[in-house]
């Protein structure tokens, strides 16, 4: 027996031992065991599209969507990876494996297919976003940006340096490819990792290169902050979550909300993330994607991005695949 079907087995005897607690209760940890019961037995597909970043030019701002919140950027040649989540769960490893949601759709890529990383950016510490594994596999020897009383958390691995960045401060990340600036943004969320840590920080980012720059709204629900962040732009693009906010509305945006304050902020374009990789919620996982669409149907140019995989260059012209 493989340690795979060990865990899920204890799973299932832990979930009969329950009886119509597990099958009927609304409780987050009934509803836990039903998942990861569901699961049991099914394959991940792979993703619908394959980036290939060996083809990217140094001369454009690229973005490929690797699922839920990882985002692979070229940015004029330095390589940027953004809240990685590599592997078929998230979760707490319990020893014999993982123990939490599994993948909807594979990641777009493993850590061997990327080239090597300059920057490293994470958002909080919640486990779908700060990945220990991903973060161990990450190659190259890049700077990592996290939230504050997270580094605690970043695995051991030969880092140029682990910086946590408070809101509204700026870091140099330096490389023989040039500089890149990432800013930190106060977005309305929290960063505990098991729910009582809640001295943990959580961040939004501006990356700016050559007076280029992108947002990334990390994790947030509606906040009337990111009209204050137009004056830090204009942005190529915005990168923001559109899923997990059924019932979790005071920490998650909805799709429209997520519009609404990439256009307060005045970005370009808008990329959706945090949606079709994990089930954390509620809503149906093709929801999130078609109140996007919608809420950008009188302008469906700037939606780039909306399948897992797919590639967008957003500096100096849009060309998706």
């Amino acid at each position: 027996m493989n340690r795979r079907k060990f865990l899920l087995g204890s799973v299932a005897l832990a979930a009969g031992a329950g009886g119509v607690w597990t099958a009927t209760s609304s409780s987050w940890t009934a509803r836990f065991f039903r998942e990861r019961l569901a699961e049991v037995g099914r394959t991940i597909p792979a993703a619908p599209h394959r980036p290939d970043p060996d083809r990217w030019s140094d001369q454009a701002i690229t973005l490929a969507w690797l699922g839920h919140a990882s985002v692979l950027v070229n940015f004029f040649g330095m390589r940027v990876l953004v809240d990685p989540t590599f592997y078929p769960r998230i979760g707490v490893n319990v020893g014999l494996g993982v123990l939490g949601p599994q993948r909807l759709v594979a990641s777009a890529l493993t850590p061997g297919d990327l080239p090597e990383i300059d920057a490293v950016v994470v958002s909080h510490a919640h486990f779908d976003h700060l990945d220990i594994p991903s973060l161990r596999a990450v190659r190259g020897r890049p700077t990592l940006i996290t939230a504050p009383a997270t580094a605690d958390l970043i695995p051991r691995r030969p880092y140029a340096s682990v910086v946590e960045l408070p809101w509204g401060q700026t870091h140099r990340v330096i490389t023989g490819r040039g500089e890149l600036r990432v800013r930190s943004l106060e977005v309305k969320h929290w960063g505990a990792r098991i729910r009582r840590d809640t001295h943990r920080g959580y961040n939004g980012y501006v990356l700016e290169r050559e007076g280029h720059r992108l947002l990334l709204g990390g994790d947030t629900a509606d906040t009337p902050l990111f009209a204050g962040y137009r004056r830090h732009g204009p942005f190529a693009a915005a990168v923001m979550p559109v899923g997990a906010y059924d019932p979790w509305i005071q920490n998650h945006c909805t799709p429209e909300q997520a519009v609404a304050m990439a256009d307060a902020a005045g970005a370009r374009l808008f990329v959706p993330i945090h949606h079709q990789s994990f089930k954390l919620s509620r809503e149906p996982v093709n929801e999130p994607l078609e109140r996007t669409q919608a809420a950008l149907a009188a302008e469906s140019e700037r939606l780039v991005l909306e399948a897992v995989g797919q590639t967008a260059v957003v500096y100096p012209a849009r060309a998706a695949g």
